[in-house]
């Protein structure tokens, strides 16, 4: 026992010893990191080598830190923006001082199903600054790309919350669907509105053959590939973002009040040269009109808010990510109903089973809500109506008025008093529709949940792990909910059914359109990666699958003559008979499986080489035309790690890249290739036949680009010009009437052209207190028809026409030379017309063949939607606390067809006008720009560049102040890492000729666009 005791009293003291020399053996180093101008950097990471051991610095740049004995003595020093220093540590006080790292050629980029490092990179690709991004505060991840890669066109649709965002990667190549493929953490969608912004880590644009060949039949259109944020090892870390803001209406032309659009309208009665006494004469001595601004009655100020909450944090084994945000925008029209909510929540797991096997997943669950309004012009045309609807109409009856009732207080017909039929309405003032009402009657919600994400695993072989299987399964499912209640409304004109006589002629009868649909998509793609570097030689390549399923269906319902309208009895049972019910319902489903390999092979890091190769089979297209397969190849050469290159200090960086490949489009209607049938009576007859031998829309792209570094890559410079070329395109052609009364038949049969040059320039400057980057962007583009099909010489739309030689979709009509001034240039002009209609006053339009009349033949190309020029410029800055952005976008050789100008300037009926017409030509030599106003025609009846306008603009799109006060809070210790207060200003100034109300819009034609607004936001991040 007492031998057993000494035994046990000599492993203590051996193990007090241990622990004591342990203790005695560990180093205590102190000291402070600085920048270059000897400024502290606070939150700079200090990590001890090789092991977990790690603390950060605080506000004034000091750190603390004990080495682990028997552990490395070096320690690492990183600080975001920074280049990494790493150095031996003795003990005691060891000071560093960080240089800004101006760009990193080191920083991996997401490509797809691989990375690389952006040195390595061959193709044109190009790269969003998240962290700069994030201060744009918009809803939608599309609007961060505005202006920040070249070649790459974004424009919102319309002003209107919720409203789509159209993106544009180096033009328009097909008549079909122009829109790229996106790639949210493997997985394809071609919506991203749903994402929330504050999850995004990086954005990737994929522009040429070779970045995207490896998407193949998807990739004509470009591909944006985007990662969400992950988790780290690391301290949990909690981020508070909110904002608040309002928004107003800008951009509004001055309207006519009372005694101007009288007088007009008195002209126009004389203009017209109608016998009789002017009624207008006596309209100017009444008492009882109003005098009502229809713009400023129907836009107020909108506000919007935004919450988001993330967490972030994990162990070695273990990261996680969650993160749910809130968002709201009440838009600038009159009342709640163009609202618009987002609700996401996201979950990103990655867990590191062993030091070879990995799984992990990224989900996202959203629920949408719009209140959507007709934001285009389109029926019933709220912003449309408050052009047209005359100012001498008041908003609101009077309550003395018999037919009005507190449900519908609004004017309609105009001075329809005491529901007098035989009366009826005053005929000397257009019956347009009340906007105000409208607004207040629209009742059309659209809601939209759906859960996206995806699930993988991972495993690595071989020795060094150069041998990695990746499997990924992703889900797209998306369930919508559409419901719009068509409230009746207005003054009974007498017209409609028998059965609804005393109704309002607005929405009779009433009634309910409710549609319910859902739509899954699943992939699963497998790869195998192998990575090897061995002496000067680095290769990885890569194989794989993917197959992806896709189904969706819709039912729809609607009733009409509803005798309880409250939101309660808004359902389809509660409408009328069977007699106004009406179903539908549809269905469609289309897969795609692929293969596809990936080579990329360097030398020295100087001489690089890409090859992708793609098979797809798409379920869109008849079995022998099936498949479709999709090589690019690329070459780059890094001129500056040459030796002849390494006395020139300037260069830093210097790079030749060139690429070659095709691309698919595979975005065409699920079953263009069969022959469709239809019931008519008791027979069966052919609707559509089909064409077995469609074929793939293929892209064929060229690129040369060049990378240029200068003074430590401070100043950089990426160049690229393309060729892009689309064949094959797929055209409805019309067959002879002979064959029966049926739909186009699909061919490939069309060519187009893309072709042009993109310029990124870069300058970055950390040597200061006051640090600051300019990045700048532009890009021109030409867009030809090459070819169509000879039965189809012209493609033809309401406005425009598509033809060899010339844009998709060119404006086409008279050119405008100026007024006819008297009765004799008049005759003279049209000397090869007998009789004509045309009086002094008139539009004169060019006589392009010299015949002296003016006919279809005189019609001529007038101007172009697709625009020539795009260019962004990105400032930031900062100074200790303060930090500043900028944005500027524009847009410049783009013109848009103003059909609102057309309606309101230059109808014959007793619209409304804009101040423009008192400049109107009203004797000879007043104008030679405007012609007369009249209630017959002045010309304004035909398709002319009097409408085509110039729609290039210059906008400050984005301005944001912040102060942070993360230095003050460190040295409080409250746990708080950062406080940061800001202000922001969205679309604070536009330059432009356009005169409709938004020159930043998708649609060729404005009927009327819901404006993009001004808006003033005042936000708070919190970082624990």
């Amino acid at each position: 026992m007492k031998k057993n005791r000494r035994i046990y009293a000599l492993l203590v003291f051996l193990f007090l010893a241990v622990s004591g020399f342990t203790s005695y053996a560990q180093t205590k180093v102190t000291g402070k990191v600085t920048d270059e101008t000897n400024q502290p950097l606070p939150g700079v990471v200090v990590m001890q080598a090789n092991t977990q051991n790690k603390t950060s610095t605080d506000g004034n740049g000091v750190y603390v830190l004990t080495l682990q004995a028997g552990a490395s003595q070096s320690l690492t020093f990183t600080y975001i923006g920074y280049t990494p220093v790493t150095l031996n540590a003795t003990g005691g006080n060891l000071n560093v001082a960080l240089k800004p790292s101006s760009q990193s050629l080191d920083e991996v980029v997401v490509l797809g199903y691989t990375s690389q490092k952006k040195a390595s990179i061959t193709g044109a690709v190009g790269s969003v600054n998240m962290e700069d991004a994030e201060k744009r505060r918009v809803p939608d991840v599309a609007q961060v790309l505005q202006g920040q890669v070249a070649g790459v066109a974004v424009t919102q649709s319309t002003g209107a919350p919720g409203d789509p965002i159209t993106i544009r990667i180096r033009g328009e190549g097909t008549i079909g669907n122009n829109s790229p493929l996106f790639i949210v953490d493997g997985v394809p969608s071609r919506d991203i509105s749903f994402l929330n912004t504050n999850d995004i880590k990086s954005l990737t644009v994929l522009k040429d053959a070779s970045a995207a060949a490896i998407y193949g039949s998807r990739a004509s259109a470009g591909v944006i590939v985007i990662t969400t944020k992950q988790g780290s090892a690391n301290k949990t870390n909690i981020e508070v973002n909110y904002f608040n803001g309002v928004q107003n209406v800008t951009n509004l032309p001055t309207m006519l009040n009372t005694t101007q659009y009288l007088d007009k309208l008195q002209e126009a009665w004389n203009n017209a040269g109608y016998a009789g006494t002017n009624p207008y004469n006596a309209e100017k001595t009444r008492t009882d009109l109003a005098n009502t601004d229809w713009l400023n009655e129907l836009f107020e100020t909108g506000h919007s808010q935004s919450a988001q909450v993330s967490a972030n944090g994990g162990s070695d084994k273990v990261q996680y990510l969650l993160s749910g945000g809130f968002y709201k925008q009440d838009g600038i029209v009159i009342f709640n109903n163009d609202q618009y909510k987002r609700v996401n929540f996201r979950a990103n797991i990655n867990a590191n089973l062993t030091d070879r096997f990995k799984i992990g997943t990224n989900l996202q669950i959203s629920n949408e809500a719009q209140d959507a309004l007709s934001s285009k012009g389109d029926a019933p045309g709220i912003i449309r109506h408050a052009f047209l609807r005359p100012p001498v109409i008041p908003v609101y009856k009077s309550p003395n008025d018999p037919t009005y009732s507190a449900a519908n207080p609004f004017t309609d017909l105009p001075f329809y008093k005491n529901n007098n039929q035989s009366t009826g309405w005053d005929q000397n003032f257009e019956k347009s529709q009340n906007p105000i009402a409208l607004a207040y009657f629209s009742n059309d919600k659209r809601n939209t949940f759906r859960t996206f994400g995806n699930a993988y695993g991972e495993y690595s072989f071989l020795k060094d792990k150069e041998l990695t299987f990746r499997t990924n399964l992703g889900v797209d499912l998306l369930f919508r909910h559409n419901k719009a209640f068509l409230q009746n409304f207005g003054d009974d004109d007498g017209g409609g059914s028998a059965i609804d006589a005393g109704q309002g002629r607005i929405n009779r009868p009433n009634g309910l359109n409710e549609e319910r649909g859902q739509e899954t998509n699943f992939t699963w793609n497998n790869t195998l990666n192998y990575v090897k570097t061995f002496n000067k030689h680095s290769l990885s390549a890569l194989i794989g699958s993917e197959y992806i399923s896709n189904k969706a269906d819709a039912i729809s319902a609607s009733r009409r003559r509803y005798d309880y309208t409250s939101g309660t009895f808004q359902y389809i049972d509660f409408g009328g008979t069977a007699n106004d019910l009406y179903n539908g319902g549809s269905g469609a489903e289309w897969s795609l499986f692929s293969l596809f390999g990936s080579v990329n092979y360097n030398y020295d890091n100087k001489y690089f080489l890409t090859g992708n190769l793609r098979g797809d089979a798409s379920s869109r297209f008849a079995e022998n035309n099936r498949w479709g397969y999709f090589p690019s190849v690329s070459a780059g050469w890094k001129i500056s790690s040459e030796d002849f290159m390494k006395n020139v200090s300037a260069i830093s960086d210097l790079k030749l890249r060139a690429s070659y490949g095709k691309l698919g489009n595979q975005e065409i209607d699920n079953y263009a290739y069969l022959t469709l049938i239809r019931k008519d009576g008791d027979k069966y007859v052919t609707d559509r036949y089909g064409n077995p031998d469609l074929k793939w829309e293929t892209t064929t792209q060229t690129n040369i680009g060049l990378d240029l570094g200068m003074f430590k890559n401070s100043l950089y410079l990426s160049v690229d010009y393309f060729i892009k070329n689309t064949s094959g395109i797929l055209l409805p052609i019309s067959l002879p009437k002979f064959v029966g009364d049926v739909k186009p038949t699909y061919v490939n049969a069309g060519e187009v052209q893309n072709k042009g040059l993109e310029v990124a320039l870069t300058y970055t400057n950390n040597s200061h207190a006051f640090k600051y980057s300019i990045n700048g962007n532009l890009a021109t583009l030409t867009n030809v028809v090459k070819k169509l099909h000879p039965n189809l010489p012209s493609i033809i739309g309401q406005v425009s026409r598509t033809e060899v030689g010339h844009s998709l979709n060119e404006f086409y009509g008279y050119k405008m030379v100026g007024i006819y001034q008297n009765t004799a240039e008049i005759n003279s002009y049209l000397h090869g017309t007998a009789t004509h209609d045309e009086k002094p006053g008139d539009i004169k339009f060019a006589d392009l063949n010299g015949d002296g009349v003016i006919n279809d033949n005189d019609r001529t190309y007038i101007g172009s939607n697709i625009p020539k020029l795009t260019y962004g410029l990105n400032l930031n800055g900062s100074y200790k606390g303060f930090d500043l952005s900028v944005l500027v976008q524009g847009v410049q050789g783009i013109d848009k067809f103003n059909q609102l100008k057309q309606i309101i300037d230059y109808d014959t009926r007793p619209f409304n006008y804009t101040d423009a017409v008192l400049g109107s030509w009203h004797g000879e030599g007043t104008s030679n720009t405007i012609p007369r106003v009249s209630f017959t025609d002045n010309g304004s009846s035909k398709i002319s560049s009097v409408f085509i306008e110039d729609a290039s603009y210059l906008r400050i799109k984005n301005v944001e102040l912040g102060y942070s006060f993360g230095p003050m809070l460190k040295k409080l210790n409250l746990g708080v890492q950062n406080v940061r207060f800001y202000v922001s200003g969205q679309n604070l100034w536009t330059k432009t000729k356009y005169t409709g109300l938004d020159p930043e819009t998708v649609d060729a034609i404005d009927y009327g666009t819901y404006p993009q607004s001004r808006a003033f936001l005042f936000g708070v991040n919190v970082k624990f």
